[in-house]
């Protein structure tokens, strides 16, 4: 096989491979997706101290029957994006280059742990969220999930990008980078419902856009500086040490030579005063 045909061929089996998933998982029971509510609901019992115990056809129920971790919290859309990112980001950088097969099932490897954590901190945060009182709050307690949910979503997507991919010290060329985990982002989250009618629920539907919009763009412009920020940071503290090293250096060299320097004048001196009558 050629390096177009290749690249070709991984291009539809990364498409393919996610829509397969997203098929699954629009019709799949909490008790078929075991395979990752349990890891999830393992960590969330460790760091919250809650217990949950399984409800075949129901999800992860907890002690005080308060919480469910059902079907929607397996964050598999996470996982399909997470996946898409890291594909699709190595086939477009890459895709003069003859890539290797594995590197498939070892980026759905990375994107499956991802979404592990990712998942674990959003149930661990709204499990916190019921316990304040939203009376005042201009959310309403719906609203405050679903943003809290695109939030760390989004944050974990960007974190997993910035991770893997070479940053800039330039905000601009930083912006633009971050440009590509919106799109997959958007492209996952808006273009899967609209294809699938999603926009007929009416209000709900574009009140969850609108959410899905505004948020990431509110996330990469403060990260993207921020890392610039600390970027231009360590190149100024590597160009400083580099700078104090060499004059060390050059430091002893001149020092070393001045002595000498001063040694033979002070001979010469020393000379002509004896030859002086």
């Amino acid at each position: 096989m050629t390096r177009r045909t290749t690249w070709t061929a991984q291009l539809l089996v990364v498409l393919f491979g996610a829509l397969a998933l997203k098929l699954h998982y629009s019709t799949a029971s909490p008790d078929q997706l075991r395979w990752i509510l349990a890891p999830t609901t393992v960590l969330v019992e460790l760091l919250s101290g809650i217990s949950f115990k399984f409800e075949s056809y129901a999800g992860y129920m907890s002690s005080d029957h308060t919480f469910l971790i059902a079907a929607s919290c397996a964050g598999v859309n996470f996982l399909i994006t997470a996946f898409l990112l890291l594909t699709l980001r190595r086939l477009w950088t890459e895709r003069g280059q003859l890539i290797a097969w594995n590197f498939i099932p070892g980026t759905a490897l990375l994107a499956y742990l991802a979404t592990i954590v990712a998942n674990t901190v959003r149930i661990c945060v709204a499990l916190r969220l019921r316990e304040l009182p939203l009376g005042n709050s201009w959310l309403e307690p719906n609203q405050l999930h679903r943003g809290e949910g695109i939030f760390i979503y989004f944050g974990f997507l960007l974190l997993l990008f910035m991770l893997t991919e070479k940053q800039s010290a330039r905000f601009w060329d930083q912006f633009r980078r971050s440009l590509f985990p919106v799109l997959i982002y958007y492209a996952t989250t808006f273009g899967i419902p609209l294809a699938n009618g999603a926009y007929r629920q009416g209000r709900e539907f574009w009140e969850y856009s609108l959410f899905v919009f505004l948020i990431p763009l509110l996330l990469i412009v403060p990260l993207a500086a921020l890392n610039s920020s600390c970027l231009k940071d360590n190149s100024v503290k590597m160009w400083r040490r580099r700078l104090k090293r060499g004059r060390n250096k050059n430091g002893i060299d001149a020092s070393s030579a001045s002595a000498r320097t001063n040694r033979i004048q002070s001979r010469r001196y020393f000379l002509r005063f004896r030859a002086e009558p």
